[in-house]
């Protein structure tokens, strides 16, 4: 399976370099979003997360841990029932964390998502509901409040005599519009001078595009690179003139350069995949495999006869050792080839992707290969 991938990645590659090659052919670049592109400084979500009980689960609960019977404890405490927290049998509760995310601008009043995840040894939470729990940042601060019926899409089951069924993943659920944001998070889009456009991938050659196609549509002078990251861009200080020209910027259009030549190996799956612009140089590659096979057998010996008396029965082994050197496969690449090339040869001989991942290894290590080899 990954061969035929091999091949449908190299198929698509040479496809696209005789597209280039043919110019009367070739189609104009592509053009992107400036919101594609880049995010704007301050701009962003805040992880929020909490600590908090579910209840109503059907035998599924944490039981007897003692985290969850002193949290049961003391919420009961709050409404003027005291227990001892040992007395508690909590098989119907369960200890979660709550986490969501804070979108940016979010007001007092709106409702997010929220994910519940199982805190101990809760076996499901299915059919379970979030008590009151308070969501906090990193500044220890509560910024919403959460609570609800769990939406659980796994399902877990166990027989008594151990057994059991797990489906997906039982101890984690979610709330949807779970949680009330109370708090608003402060962010410099209102009082900061300047907005800062961070590019998704830093790239000196995109932030001078960015630059010239901003300074073209809003005038000279508006906005500035400030390192392969970053565009620092005036904008207006009035808060809707502001929004105005933060949705016009967005429109904008760009056309990206050619990201650097990439070879990204997976090497778990052997999957691998080629960027435009990679090259090799001459360069002889050689690539052999050697298998040992081992075999053991047991030889039985049974002096004078199967059935005579005194004769003492013996186990000898008897290994079996077997070599097999496949023959050497060499591949020579003319100067400039391209990296498709290298890929159908491999193909054509039948090897293997744990072959390609080999030979593109050695042959960066030659200095042979001119891209970056990333392997996952």
């Amino acid at each position: 399976m990954l061969m035929h991938l091999h091949r449908l990645i190299v198929l698509g590659f040479v496809a696209a370099t005789f597209a280039t090659n043919a110019f009367s052919q070739s189609p104009p670049p592509a053009r992107d979003r400036v919101k594609d592109l880049v995010s704007i400084g301050g701009v962003r979500t805040n992880q929020l997360v909490g600590y908090g009980i579910v209840v109503g689960l059907n035998g599924t609960g944490d039981g007897n841990v003692v985290q969850t019977q002193q949290t049961v404890a003391s919420l009961m405490q709050r409404f003027g029932i005291t227990v001892a927290s040992g007395d508690i049998q909590a098989k119907n509760t369960a200890a979660v964390m709550v986490t969501a995310e804070l979108p940016p601008f979010a007001k007092p009043g709106q409702k997010i998502d929220v994910t519940v995840s199982s805190l101990s040894k809760a076996g499901s939470l299915r059919g379970g509901a979030l008590l009151i729990t308070q969501l906090v940042g990193p500044d220890n601060e509560t910024y919403a409040i959460a609570q609800g019926n769990l939406a659980v899409g796994g399902l877990g089951i166990t027989g008594k005599d151990g057994s059991s069924v797990t489906v997906n993943i039982p101890t984690v659920g979610r709330i949807p519009d779970g949680a009330t944001v109370e708090r608003i998070v402060a962010n410099p889009f209102e009082t900061a001078p300047s907005l800062m456009l961070n590019l998704n991938s830093p790239d000196f050659s995109n932030a001078t595009r960015l630059v010239r196609a901003i300074n073209t549509a809003f005038g000279n002078g508006t906005a500035s690179a400030l390192d392969a990251t970053t565009v620092k861009v005036s904008a207006p200080k009035e808060l809707d003139r502001r929004v105005s020209f933060v949705a016009a910027l967005e429109e904008l259009s760009v056309i990206p350069s050619q990201p650097p030549a990439r070879v990204i190996v997976n090497s778990r799956t052997g999957t691998i995949v080629i960027s435009e612009g990679v090259r090799v140089t001459p360069a002889a590659v050689s690539h052999g495999s050697l298998t040992v096979r081992i075999k053991e057998n047991l030889n039985v010996s049974q002096p004078n006869g199967s059935f005579a008396i005194g004769g003492t029965t013996s186990v000898t082994p008897d290994s079996n050792i077997a070599v097999n050197q496949s023959p050497a496969r060499t591949f020579l690449f003319a100067p400039d080839v391209q990296l498709a090339s290298i890929v159908d040869a491999v193909n054509a001989v039948g090897a293997s992707p744990a072959d390609l991942v080999a030979i593109l290894e050695a042959l960066k290590q030659a200095g042979a290969l001119h891209a970056d080899l990333v392997v996952i």
